[in-house]
């Protein structure tokens, strides 16, 4: 048994995605998790910003010596895998989990992507699905606006905006004939009854964080790093910008009031 932390960090909220999913799937487990707000979307940036943001943001975790670093981040998975790899502590992006249960699920081969700019730019979807279903033909989409209709609150499955938004972006997808669309980025999740609304009922969606989360299970049940069962697990929240939106968010998001597990911290000063 092993009592340390899961360590959890994204751009912003949409790791959220995962650590709802970590809740259910490991109820036993404590978790950290960094939203680096302060410089959300990492989508719109260079790889080299990226890798820098990423390598801070591990960095930061590793003062809670963290058993496991999860980037519940597509842009970081998928852009900085590079980073994620060299990781001493065992390690997972969303890319390879969520890759390999879509070019199972689908039944014509024609699988959809959604994702940030730097996330399609980086092909890593196309290369891992190919992996796993050589036979596949994948179609990407950017979808930069979605991050930040997650990040305002904007999620009602009846607000105009996010359906139009939405709507626009799995165009291409929905004409190009995919039966699978994977939200390559953890904001994405958060979506789904608006995607799934929209792509219809046939089409199955590839939630990244609940994949991810499977991952990490196994990943932990294989080398022996559960916390114990009888223990209940904990999370703590840290962001690098007021607390007050993210905690309004997450309340939704995660069905709690999160505040008292909320603190601000600078992240120049704790690297």
């Amino acid at each position: 048994m092993d009592k340390r932390p899961v360590g959890v960090f994204d751009s912003g909220l949409g790791g959220l995605s995962t650590v709802r999913a970590m809740k259910k799937i490991l109820p036993n487990e404590d978790i950290v998790y960094f939203g680096d707000t302060g410089r959300v979307p990492y989508g719109s940036r260079s790889n080299e910003t990226i890798e820098t943001y990423a390598a801070q943001d591990i960095r930061f975790l590793r003062t809670f010596s963290c058993k496991m670093i999860v980037a519940a981040c597509g842009t970081v998975s998928t852009v900085a895998s590079g980073i994620i790899e060299k990781i001493d502590e065992f390690a997972t992006g969303i890319t390879k989990p969520s890759a390999k249960a879509a070019a199972l699920a689908t039944k014509n081969n024609i699988i959809g992507v959604m994702g940030t700019s730097a996330t399609v730019n980086s092909n890593a979807f196309n290369e891992e699905i190919l992996k796993t279903n050589p036979n596949a033909k994948v179609v990407s989409v950017a979808c930069p606006m979605l991050v930040s209709l997650v990040e305002n609150n904007w999620i009602d499955i009846d607000d105009e905006v996010a359906n139009a938004t939405v709507k626009r972006y799995i165009a291409p997808l929905l004409e190009a004939g995919a039966d699978t669309i994977i939200l390559g980025c953890t904001h994405f999740p958060i979506l789904s009854p608006i995607i799934q609304k929209i792509a219809g009922s046939s089409v199955t969606l590839i939630d990244t964080g609940y994949e991810e989360a499977l991952f990490v299970k196994e990943v932990l049940e294989k080398n022996n790093l559960e916390n114990e069962k009888e223990h209940i697990g904990t999370q703590k929240f840290f962001v690098s910008d007021k607390t007050q939106n993210f905690c309004d968010v997450a309340n939704v998001l995660l069905g709690e009031d999160i505040e008292d597990k909320c603190e601000f911290i600078d992240i120049f000063k704790v690297i």
